[in-house]
């Protein structure tokens, strides 16, 4: 691979590391944290809204697209100062007592992740500048990998660490890994490859007037309508049948540490592997074709699943439905981002991408929600096969959007025209 290309690789890998950590905490720490110190199970619930800035971050995402200094670099002069901010804001954490001023860290969560859903435009947007075509699958693996890394670190790694260097300790960790990303991001140098017919190196940026006209021309196309209802589906199953297989496995005899080993440790590592395979499949494919292997191998394992609800769920048969369903879940990710990469229009690829990634997002909140409900009324066995319809289902997207795609000019809207 060429130092060019490993350069701009280690550098995605980085920033997508350093959004992990404050959502790593949130999602996996604080729910520990606040039950620990009185918290009741109605106001952890709540504590999940503290996420919302990522579900928000496409309402400011085309101020990121429209300002930004090209002589220090378009999107550096955003990720830079939110860097520091997100460290000061650890710094500041680290000094809050949880047991006397909760209200005042929960505020500071909030507000990293406000800085942090910020950053993920701008590198995001980066990303799309940088990246070449061939490039999509290795660089969606560097932000797949990135990430989860990052959300291991911050809630699995420091969490650990803390019962020695402390809460303090901990959030200071936090703050000396980000203020590391800003040495890395200061060293590193944005080049910007200029759009098609322009040779100047900075090329016109669109007001923010232009930028709302390309993304509705983006989200109304019939293609368009197509790739956001794919987007939003691709994990409908998959996230229904995840949702319920933890309290399923409780149900099943497993204690709460065989259950955090299985899917939070072991299934987090297949993950990332099969994040590799993901991006492996996307470089050597065409990302579309990549994304529809992917979904048919991730079918095998939420059937799986089904098959666990209807046998005894032996701790082996557990390990190879769970190793499985993560790993074929991680690569299926992978694809996917690589392939909404390739679809961005690059005049305006931090806001569409966070549009793209903003569907992603919504679009499994549907099956999460009901799928308690649903069991409640049913049993395990019918979501996990409903679960495993959906994903079947799923792959018949592929035949209007692959259409779709034929009906449009070659080189899609990746080539800025």
């Amino acid at each position: 691979m060429a130092p060019g290309r490993l350069q701009r690789l280690g550098i995605l890998w980085a920033l997508y590391f350093v959004q992990g950590l404050p959502f790593g905490f949130q999602a996996t720490a604080l729910p520990v944290y606040l039950r620990a110190h009185g918290a009741s199970l109605a106001e952890i619930g709540l504590a999940t809204l503290l996420a919302l800035p990522w579900m928000l971050k496409l309402f400011w995402s085309p101020l990121v697209d429209r300002y930004g200094s090209h002589r220090f670099g378009r999107r550096r002069s955003w990720i830079v100062p939110l860097q520091v901010a997100l460290a000061a804001t650890c710094v500041v954490a680290a000094l809050v007592p949880p047991a006397h001023e909760l209200g005042l860290l929960l505020a500071l969560v909030l507000l990293m992740n406000v800085l942090a859903a910020t950053m993920d435009i701008a590198v995001d947007g980066l990303a799309v500048d940088v990246l070449e075509r061939q490039e999509l699958g290795h660089g969606n693996t560097a932000q797949v990998v990135g990430y989860k890394m990052g959300m291991l670190t911050g809630g699995g790694l420091l969490v650990w660490a803390s019962g020695r260097i402390g809460w303090q300790g901990l959030f200071l960790s936090m703050a000396g890994l980000v203020g590391l990303g800003v040495a890395v991001t200061l060293v590193w140098r944005e080049l910007h490859p200029p759009p098609a017919g322009q040779p100047d190196e900075s090329p016109t940026r669109p007001r923010l007037g232009e930028i709302l006209t390309l993304l509705r021309r983006q989200t109304t196309s019939p293609t368009a309508l197509w790739l956001l209802l794919f987007v939003a589906t691709y994990k409908l199953g998959e996230t229904m049948a995840d949702t319920m297989f933890k309290p399923f496995l409780h149900d099943a005899g497993f204690s709460v540490e065989q259950i955090g080993l299985y899917i939070g440790t072991l299934g987090m590592l297949f993950s990332i592997g099969g994040s590799f395979a993901g991006g492996w499949l996307a470089t050597r494919l065409r990302p579309l074709t990549a994304v529809g292997i992917a979904a048919a191998l991730r079918a095998v394992p939420v059937a799986g699943e089904w098959w666990l609800s209807l046998v005894e769920p032996t701790r082996d048969r557990v390990l190879a439905v769970t190793s499985l369903e993560h790993f074929f879940g991680g690569a299926l990710t992978t694809a996917l981002f690589a392939y909404m990469m390739s679809r961005v229009d690059r005049r305006i690829g931090a806001t569409h991408y966070t549009l793209l990634a903003s569907v992603e997002v919504w679009g499994k909140l549907p099956a999460s929600a009901v799928s308690g409900v649903i069991t409640g009324a049913t049993s395990y066995a019918f979501v996990f096969g409903l679960a495993t319809v959906l994903s079947l289902v799923y792959l018949l997207l592929l035949v209007p959007l692959r259409a779709a795609e034929r009906a449009e000019r070659p080189h899609g809207p990746w080539r800025t025209p």
